[in-house]
């Protein structure tokens, strides 16, 4: 496949999935940003989207565009999510698959 073709789908995935959280997170949160917890299931989609997106090799029977791409329109929905909601979810997604990232660098 193409990397143009494959770079214009990983963009289209970004841009649905930004679209997708925000109206998720708008219908989800009716008052401005103003709750200090953790929501479980946008820290889940960012910790498995930032794992297919960072370790995708660890995935072998997939081609590697396809978890790219799921992987962006899941990181995607929790960072479009309303102005202030998504950011712990965001960190601490990307700081589990950077820790697998570095383990799985290290055993190579």
């Amino acid at each position: 496949m193409d990397n143009q073709i494959i770079y214009l789908i990983y963009i289209l995935s970004f841009v649905i999935g930004s679209i997708i959280g925000l109206v998720l997170s708008y219908k989800k949160y009716t008052e401005p940003f103003i709750k200090k917890n953790i929501d479980m299931v946008a820290l889940i989609l960012a910790i498995i989207g930032w794992i297919l997106v960072l370790n995708n090799p660890l995935f072998m029977v997939i081609p590697y565009y396809i978890t790219i791409t799921i992987g962006v329109f899941l990181i995607a929905l929790v960072i479009g999510m309303r102005p202030g909601y998504g950011r712990y979810e965001t960190v601490i997604g990307f700081s589990v698959a950077g820790i697998i990232w570095i383990i799985r660098m290290g055993l190579t």
